[in-house]
């Protein structure tokens, strides 16, 4: 067969042609429904002539893409940059607060979508579109469309037989998946879309229609999604620990997701059905009780540790520099008898080398443990301080006979 360059390259053409054509890149809407298409720019504000040409509906999200999606952020507003900082539990950088270009900044910094990533995500809607439903909505969402509800019934297992039932229930009600339509929020109320935006930073206005609180939901999913698993990931921060409080007012930043898990961590029961200031009034009372809580342990520890080393300073020095001087005495000794061994035989004095160390290293850690333990009883007796001292050298002097004799045996 003869080898044609002509050829070799056509095909290597017409292989990037596939490539720039996949899922990954800028078209990533190629395979969408026109009324996708349609949907996309109508909730990202991006005017389309009707009828329109499909290429035409495709060049306009094209020319959009990456401000709507890719860095959505650089037309946020102070308030919305805000938010999605404190959603992710970082920290405004202090005197930013109001400045819009500082903001972006910081926003930019954490911002880990790229135009790959976000092309890759909308291939598989179901992954993320559910993330930012509280228990109750995916619950009613299963329980609408006739779906049994998993055991346990937790919300892991709710979010998990949603994503798995997204295809069959959409294709139920005759709708598209990619980029998903009004019936997916059938059982949200108009205040359910509004406190989820609101709680977000996202712009709302009195008299908001249906369909633009919807659309708010659906075009800022993606980020909330993002949002929650970077909380998850840093325990948001200024909650690492199941015991530990945090300002109250970050409470109000965060999503019900996040509200529900932090309760959830602290072993906090919240009832079905409640609405979002009920549970943020519980999180907060609970938030209350551990800061008391931790409060009172950090006083009451500073008081003992307080009088412990006001009452045992004397006492310890003596117990640790009795330790120590005489596990200086010990290695020097037992270093002097492994010298002694290295001059009588070469192979003997290799393993009485190594047993040497290990004696050592055990007499070290044995004195350590004396020094440990003086600290702790010194408060009481310094007695009980000299005999672990004593103890500590006793048993590596041990350990060395033992040492020793292993010595004398290989010679």
């Amino acid at each position: 067969m003869r080898f044609s360059i002509g050829g070799a390259l056509v095909a290597l053409l017409a292989f990037d042609g596939v490539v720039a054509n996949s899922w990954f890149g800028r078209t990533a809407y190629n395979k969408w429904h026109e009324t996708e298409l349609e949907r996309w720019l109508s909730d990202n504000g991006v005017p389309y002539p009707t009828p329109a040409d499909r290429k035409d509906l495709e060049k306009l999200i094209k020319d959009n893409w990456n401000d709507k999606v890719v860095s959505p952020y650089n037309s946020w507003d102070v308030n919305q940059l805000q938010k999605y900082l404190s959603l992710r539990g970082e920290e405004v950088k202090k005197g930013a607060e109001k400045n819009k270009d500082s903001l972006v900044e910081q926003v930019k910094s954490s911002w880990s979508d790229t135009e790959d990533k976000t092309s890759e995500a909308y291939t598989s809607v179901s992954n993320w579109i559910f993330d930012s439903w509280t228990e109750s909505q995916l619950k009613s969402f299963l329980d609408y469309h006739g779906i049994p509800s998993p055991q346990p019934r937790t919300r892991d297992t709710l979010l998990t037989t949603a994503r798995s039932n997204y295809q069959t229930i959409a294709n139920k009600v005759g709708e598209t998946t990619a980029y998903p339509g009004d019936s997916l929020f059938k059982q949200w109320s108009d205040s359910d879309l509004k406190s989820w935006a609101d709680s977000r930073g996202i712009p709302t206005y009195q008299g908001t229609k249906r369909n633009q609180l919807i659309a708010n939901v659906r075009r800022n999913s993606r980020v909330a999604s993002n949002n929650l698993s970077a909380w998850s990931a840093s325990a948001a921060a200024t909650a690492q620990s199941a015991t530990q409080s945090v300002s109250d007012a970050i409470f109000d930043t965060w999503s019900d997701s996040q509200l529900k898990k932090w309760a959830d961590e602290r072993g906090l029961k919240v009832p079905q059905g409640s609405k979002r200031n009920e549970v943020i009034a519980l999180v907060r009372r609970q938030n209350a009780l551990l800061s008391q809580s931790a409060s009172s342990v950090s006083s009451n520890a500073a008081s003992v540790y307080g009088a412990a080393t006001s009452s045992a300073g004397n006492q310890y020095a003596q117990a640790t520099n009795d330790a120590a001087l005489k596990l200086d005495h010990l290695q020097s000794a037992f270093f002097s008898y492994v010298d002694w061994a290295k001059s009588q035989v070469g192979l003997a004095a290799s393993t009485a080398s190594a047993a040497g160390v290990s004696a050592s290293y055990a007499a070290q850690k044995s004195a350590s443990s004396a020094s440990k333990s003086a600290s702790s009883a010194a408060s009481s007796v310094s007695k009980s301080a000299s005999k672990a001292g004593q103890k500590a050298y006793d048993g590596a002097t041990e350990r060395a006979r033992v040492a020793g004799d292993y010595i004398k045996e290989e010679l």
